[in-house]
């Protein structure tokens, strides 16, 4: 089984099907004319269609290929996002709501395209998506994303039914929607990369990045790699800059169940609720799942326990479940104005981002490597501007900007004092953890099944933020930025580049 940023498992991780991938040997000293940061979705496409067009790649992955929210992710490919084509309108205008649609159909074309070429058996199904309100207020929502997306040149009309056994008060249809493997299909990008002529180098985290004249340089333990370009596809973007303020992290979480009486719905769905759940079925080895996602909250802000719980209650009431086979959660991060960021890094002249993604990932990291791979190649390419890392939206998303960024000052301040005293380690629970005064000093406290404690300092390395413990992943988890640690401090996610300080 693959390994991912978070102990929960997901059913891409546990398919027989997905073999592991074996990392290249790297020549000291060699020079790459791209280094990608990152072995998910918007890394392997950007490396893949760099490779193909001549250019000597690398990709550097800080667990294994698909370690990341690419192995997390519930897999939905829409042509509609979380930014609804309404917000887009009013944000950046009818005409950039068409490209917004024309951007989103280009992605799902070349994710197409690349499984046909390539032969790629990731179950990629095209499929109808229904949106369904359930109450006045929902119905008049969906009625202007009925109409903005009509406008916006996506095929969608008005539903009198929908695909699940839940009341609704009003629906629409969206046309030419899918669902895939995503490790299955990142695999594939994986091994085309490397027959390309691509070297990829797994568990190799990168905490440094220096520039040297016109190249680049990706710093780890005990390696330097040298590049022209370095493209971070790390979702968030590592070290304090201006995407930890415009950008915020949460946590989403899905179960996978199995159903007695075999009523999986064929379609994809989702709610309007908020926050909103979504549904699709998905067959593995023989054994079709119900995934049902939702119950997002910010990173180290929630309980996850509480999140799994209420999702499974939400499910009973209109599903007759059988098992809860699968339990897991990923990161991803919400842009502030709606829309991600990619291309050239502010006031750099190669490096490149990509991140903002919201919960379309699958989609956006594919149009990254579109957009990222044409800028290096010095292609023109018409969603340029519109995606551009370095745009400044003074109106689009100034009070989610200032909201979120007043929560994360709040927490800066608060979770310095809010923590318990605890007189000796016996008092612990095992496996369990907590950060806590103990003996004059706080501190991050982890008790193992075999009694012994790790002791970490809880401030997190990336803006000094006091991390919180998450118990279903076994994580500490920033509410700041996003940042992840595992129970030895190591960084499994986010925007950190040093581990945790060890106590003991």
């Amino acid at each position: 089984m693959i390994s991912r940023d978070s102990i929960t498992v997901s059913p891409w991780q546990a398919d027989k099907q997905v073999k592991k991938i074996n990392s290249a040997n790297h020549e000291k000293h060699q020079l790459f004319d791209v280094l990608i940061i990152g072995g998910g979705i918007t890394g392997l496409t950007t490396a893949l269609l760099l490779q193909q067009q001549g250019k000597k790649c690398l990709i550097l992955e800080r667990g294994n290929i698909g370690f990341g929210t690419t192995g997390g992710t519930s897999a939905h490919l829409n042509t509609f996002f979380d930014a609804t084509y309404p917000e887009i309108e009013s944000d950046f205008g009818k005409e950039n709501s068409k490209l917004v649609a024309k951007a989103g159909k280009e992605a799902f074309s070349l994710i197409k395209k690349l499984a046909k070429d390539l032969k790629i058996e990731c179950d990629l199904a095209e499929k109808n998506a229904y949106l369904f309100a359930q109450d006045e207020k929902q119905s008049k929502e969906v009625k202007e994303i009925l109409e903005a997306s009509k406008r916006a040149g996506i095929e969608v009309e008005q539903a009198d039914k929908i695909s699940l056994p839940i009341p609704f008060t009003s629906a629409i249809l969206f046309k030419k929607q899918g669902q895939f493997h995503p490790i299955k299909y990142i695999q594939k990008l994986a091994e085309a990369f490397e027959k390309n002529g691509g070297v990829i180098v797994e568990r190799t985290f990168i905490n440094e990045v220096e520039k040297k004249g016109e190249f680049v340089y990706a710093v780890a333990d005990h390696m330097i790699f040298k590049a022209q370009h370095l493209v971070y596809a790390t979702h968030a973007v590592p070290g304090v800059n201006s995407f930890s303020f415009k950008c915020a992290p949460y946590r989403s979480y899905v179960i996978g169940l199995t159903l007695t009486d075999e009523n999986y719905p064929n379609e994809l769905a989702y709610d309007m609720m908020e926050p909103y759940h979504y549904f699709r079925t998905h067959e593995i080895e023989g054994q079709k799942y119900l995934l049902v996602g939702g119950e997002d909250h910010k990173t180290g802000q929630g309980d996850a326990d509480s999140a799994f719980k209420e999702l499974e209650s939400y499910v009973k009431q209109y599903f007759d479940v059988k098992e809860i086979s699968y339990r897991w959660s990923s990161q991803y991060y919400v842009p502030a104005d709606g829309l991600p960021y990619i291309g050239k890094m502010p006031g750099e002249e190669n490096i490149y981002v990509a991140t903002g993604f919201n919960g379309n990932g699958m989609m956006f990291g594919t149009l990254s490597g579109i957009l990222i791979s044409d800028e290096i190649l010095g292609k023109k390419n018409e969603f340029k501007e519109l995606f551009s890392a370095a745009r400044i939206k003074p109106i689009a998303g100034f009070t989610e900007l200032v909201q979120e960024n007043a929560n994360v000052a709040w927490h800066f301040v608060a979770d310095r004092f809010n923590t318990e005293s605890i007189s000796t380690l016996k008092e612990m629970e095992s496996e369990s953890g907590t950060v806590a005064d103990y003996n004059g000093e706080k501190l991050a406290l982890y008790k193992h099944k075999n009694g012994k404690v790790t002791i970490l300092n809880p401030v997190c390395t990336h803006a000094g933020c006091i991390v919180n413990f998450n118990a279903v992943e076994k994580s500490w988890d920033c509410p700041c930025h996003g940042g992840r640690f595992d129970l030895e401090g190591n960084v499994l996610c986010g925007p950190p580049r040093k581990n945790l300080e060890r106590k003991k």
